[in-house]
């Protein structure tokens, strides 16, 4: 078993933590799933959707195995905090993002570097061991789409929603209040909203709810803008 499972062994006990571990383990080695800079090599190039698919593909079977192994251990609370203060991290700060993202940095100098972080910020151990583990797998750039994945099991087992809202601007307390209303009404569920800004999207927002996406943004519409005058062309 990998040494980072020996750790998760020391830290939990029951039969069936352990049986969550080398399930967890088990993904080192599951098909199809490979780091970015695989993808890359294979392909040619990167094609972000193609990425972004990779990542959520990734991010679903380890949130589903930490989430479990959590839930056992009662440390929900913790997992839950955990994942709220890496993705502040992640938004505020452009050395983590390059962090988790970059191709350069050696395996162990990146796995090293995610668990200083993980460990400064007090995040739930089986969260931090992951992703070191993702880390040795070349898988961290997976991180946000992870918590993503995380946020969305947490908020089901409340009963809730997560919407992913982006804007080009910081939404107000009051705007996150009433569209985190609209959005409740519309589900027939509370809705907690995470909020991210994109300045690229010039103004407008982009929600999104599990598989569904609403993009009201400005340059979502001079996209379509483009691609019409493209048609008359």
């Amino acid at each position: 078993m990998h040494q980072s499972m020996l750790r998760y062994r020391n830290t939990f006990a029951t039969s069936a933590q352990i049986s969550m571990l080398r399930r967890l383990a088990g993904l080192s080695n599951t098909p199809g799933d490979c780091s970015f800079a695989a993808h890359r090599a294979k392909s040619g190039r990167a094609d972000v959707s193609e990425t972004a698919s990779i990542s959520r593909s990734i991010a679903a079977r380890y949130a589903t195995a930490v989430f479990e192994i959590a839930e056992d251990s009662g440390e929900l609370d913790a997992l839950e905090k955990g994942v709220a203060d890496l993705g502040a991290a992640l938004d505020e700060s452009e050395d983590l993002r390059k962090l988790i993202a970059s191709p350069l940095l050696a395996r162990r100098e990146q796995r090293d570097a995610i668990r200083a972080v993980a460990e400064a910020m007090k995040v739930a151990p089986v969260l931090r061991d992951t992703l070191a583990l993702m880390a040795d797998k070349r898988r961290l750039f997976a991180m946000p789409a992870l918590l993503a994945a995380l946020r969305d099991l947490l908020a089901d087992h409340r009963g809730e929603v997560v919407a992913e809202v982006t804007s080009a601007r910081a939404l107000s307390s009051e705007q996150t209040e009433k569209l985190a209303a609209a959005l409740s009404r519309n589900m027939g569920k509370t809705v907690t909203i995470h909020a991210t800004t994109d300045e690229e999207l010039i103004g407008g927002l982009v929600v999104k709810m599990g598989s569904k996406m609403i993009d009201t943004s400005i340059r979502a519409r001079l996209a379509s803008l483009q691609n019409a005058m493209k048609e008359v062309g």
